[in-house]
């Protein structure tokens, strides 16, 4: 008797023209320096330094620094829609916000409540406006 495996079938997720995954990939702003690492789908991103918060959706950084929102829940709700809730990596702050995907290569980050995002830059912190462009790196 021989035994066969069979997979389960994979989810695949939105995907945009090209074929990948809407809501995984590294989204960045050149104007303000900060980029989104995530895959909101199998929620497999380790936070570079920041191993012993195990797998997650993703986070949020500045090129050339050390500090990070981390994602740690999401939600896909549609093609176009995802819910996340971020805290930054001292546990001390929160917020919620939503990523839309506006078309292959670029996504709208509004952040819906708590507390504002703000990111480490010359020794001070900088305040991010509640709605940030990102674009999707090929």
């Amino acid at each position: 008797m021989t035994l066969a495996f069979c997979a389960p079938a994979q989810d695949k997720g939105a995907q945009t023209a090209s074929g990948d995954r809407a809501f995984k990939g590294y989204l960045f702003n050149n104007e303000y320096d900060v980029y989104l690492r995530i895959n909101l789908y199998d929620q497999d991103i380790e936070v570079p330094g920041q191993e012993l918060y195990g797998r997650l959706p993703g986070f949020m950084s500045k090129r050339h620094n050390s500090f990070y929102w981390v994602i740690t829940s999401a939600t896909v709700d549609d093609e176009r829609h995802a819910k996340i809730a971020l805290i930054n990596d001292y546990g001390s702050e929160d917020l919620t916000a939503t990523l839309t995907r506006k078309n292959d290569s670029i996504y709208v980050l509004r952040q819906e409540s708590g507390s504002a995002l703000k990111m480490p830059k010359s020794g001070k912190w900088q305040k991010l406006p509640k709605t940030l462009e990102m674009k999707r790196k090929r």
